[in-house]
Order: C-alpha cells, then structure tokens, then sequence
C-alpha cells in the first residue's frame, strides 16, 4: 500500500505541475511580453476560468501526504516553513493581481496589480523548481553538526541560504548554486509550457512570436539540462543508480526527450495542440525522472547519522492506508467529471469568454 500511496502522490504533484505550470508560464509571458492591453486581456482571459481550480491540486496533495506519509509532512512543513510562507505569500498576490485588476480604471492601478500577477508567477516557478532541488540534493535530517544531532532525527530547519551558497555544505540553505539552477530550468519550462497554452487557447497577436520564443527557450532548456547532469554529480555521486538497476525506468527520460523533439518542432505543428502536449510531456517525463532517481527515498539524508524518509518508513499505518483507497476513489470520481466538464464548457479559443472584469 505504501508503493500505491508513493505513486498517488507523484501522479498528484505531475498533475498540479501540469495544470498550473501553464498559469505560472502565462503569467511570466505576461510580465514580458505583453505590452498591449488586448493582450494582456487574452492571456488573462485563458486561464480565467482555469487557474484557481488548478491551484486545488496542490491542496489535494498536500492532504494525500498528510494523510498517507504524515512523518514526511511534519518534517517538509517545519524544514521549509520560510519558502513554504513565502510560496502562501506570491499564490495571494498573484490571486488577487487576477482579482482585483479590473476593479479600478486607473493606469497606475491596473499595472501595479499586473507586475504583481507576473512577478508573482516567476517567484513561484522559481521557488517550486528550488522545492525539487531540494529534494533531489536532500536535507540534514536532525541537524547533525560534528556527528551530534541537535533535533529528532526527521526533523530540520533551512534558512533562506547559506554562506557558501553551497549544496554541499553541512548547513544547507533552500536556494544554492544547485536548486537555484533547478529554479532557472524550472521558469523557462513553465514559460514555455504557458506559451504553449496560449498559442492552445486564444488568437493572440503575440502567437506567432510565442512560436518562435517557444523554439529558443527550448534550446536553453536543454542547455541547462545538460548542465543539471554534469552538476547533479557533485551533489549525488551516483544519481543514475536506479535507471541502471531497473532498465524499464528509462521509458521516463524518454518521455522528456520526446517532448523536447515536440517543442523544438513546435512552429511546424498545424495543430496548436501538439505543442502543449509536448510541453506537458516534458514537464510529466521530467517529474518523473526525478521522483525515481531517489526513489525509495521522500526526502534524503545529507548525513551518515539519520536515514532518509523513504516511502516506507514515513508512511501511516497498513489499517489506515488500506480504508483511505476508497475514499481517493469517490474523490478522484468526482474530480474527473468536474474536470471533464470544466474543460469541454471551456473548449476552444478562450477570447470572447468574459472573466468578469
């Protein structure tokens, strides 16, 4: 039960990347590119009736790892409760920066609460990029200093950085040289997965230019991937171990690299929604990848003296995992048929759909 659990919560966290990715990547387009207000009232307009429905999803995870791996989210929260406020922080003001927009005709008004919709959409794709850096580099899991644990041995505590800016350093921050790369990789993924979805769902003037955007950051996507590998090694000496122990976890990697291929191709497709598939194809094989190259492992151990969450040893009792199935079923039931129905109401071009402004 706690392997099913350990996939839920994977499959739970993809989809939340998935769904608000494209509301972060719109939002970073909008901060950069969109200079006229018709456009501005495009992107908004398409992911209107989306956004706030995506952002259930990350509530839902975190009830699934309450619920099912409860030592890992006494450990998350308290370790990462600076990133975790500020996180709760740039998902209100980007909230009401949607909101409260249109309730003033005011130049002044209307650009404040549009660069705080932007600059709120780039934080968070940073800070969610830093948040699997972390994961994948691990924690110091009781504190251990000169082999001495100051705190339980599943408990932690990041400041903000360190002084070295280091991922190897005894006394880890959240942002280093390391998760800050995950954090740059993780923006330009989203801002092209954002592209992708207003290319899908309005008649843009920016679109050809998305296009076009589209086909470079993709090049610098893969640039910085193949940095990531080269430096993943200095932070895990063998990161690889799992893909080589189970051969069948490379369909995974192949996944990102068959998104890749699609973005790059992404201003040949004639359907427009090849190009979000492929952007969501990346974003899916990408997560993926991660998840497995600690599996079994939640949450690594930096140190010899405390192990690391692993999926087992983090879980909630066999009685309680068991009876929580059901209950997922009648959710996840009803979760698909809002999904359905939320998504063929607003099937199609998004620009003549009133957000209510």
């Amino acid at each position: 039960m706690e392997l099913f659990w350990y996939i839920i919560l994977a499959i739970m966290l993809t989809g939340y990347v998935i769904l608000d990715g494209y509301d972060f990547g719109a939002g970073i387009i909008h901060l950069f590119l969109a200079k006229k207000e018709e456009d501005k009232q495009k992107i908004v307009k398409s992911i209107g009736p989306f956004w706030d429905a995506n952002e259930v999803w990350l509530i839902a995870a975190g009830g699934v790892l309450f619920f099912a791996f409860p030592k890992l989210y006494a450990s998350a929260f308290s370790g990462f409760y600076l990133p975790l406020i500020i996180v709760l922080w740039l998902l209100i003001f980007r909230a009401i920066g949607l909101e409260l927009r249109g309730q003033v005709r005011n130049v002044l008004w209307e650009n404040f609460w549009d660069r705080a919709f932007g600059i709120a959409s780039l934080l968070l794709a940073l800070f969610f990029g830093a948040a699997l850096g972390n994961v994948i580099r691990g924690v110091n899991l009781g504190e251990v200093v000169n082999g001495v644990s100051t705190y339980e041995p599943h408990n932690f505590f990041l400041p903000l950085w360190n002084p070295e800016f280091s991922p190897n350093s005894e006394e880890l921050g959240i942002i280093d040289w390391f998760t800050l790369l995950l954090g740059v990789i993780s923006v330009i993924a989203l801002a092209i997965h954002g592209a992708n979805w207003i290319i899908l769902k309005t008649n843009s003037s920016l679109n050809e230019r998305l296009k076009v955007i589209v086909f470079r950051l993709t090049i610098a996507l893969i640039a910085l991937i193949i940095l990531s590998f080269f430096v993943w090694h200095l932070v895990e000496p063998d990161p690889f171990i799992n893909f080589m122990e189970m051969p069948y976890l490379w369909i995974f990697p192949l996944i990102t690299l068959l998104g890749l291929v699609g973005l790059l191709r992404v201003g040949k497709w004639k359907k427009e929604w090849v190009g979000f598939l492929s952007s969501s194809f990346f974003l899916a094989g990408a997560l993926a990848s991660s998840f497995v190259s600690i599996f079994p492992k939640l949450l690594p151990s930096t140190n010899s003296v405390n192990p690391s969450l692993t999926y087992k040893n983090a879980s909630t009792a066999q009685y309680g995992l068991q009876v929580g199935v059901y209950w997922y079923v009648i959710a996840a039931i009803l979760l698909a048929v809002y999904m359905v129905v939320q998504y063929r109401i607003f099937r199609g071009k998004m620009d003549d759909v009133d957000y209510g402004h």
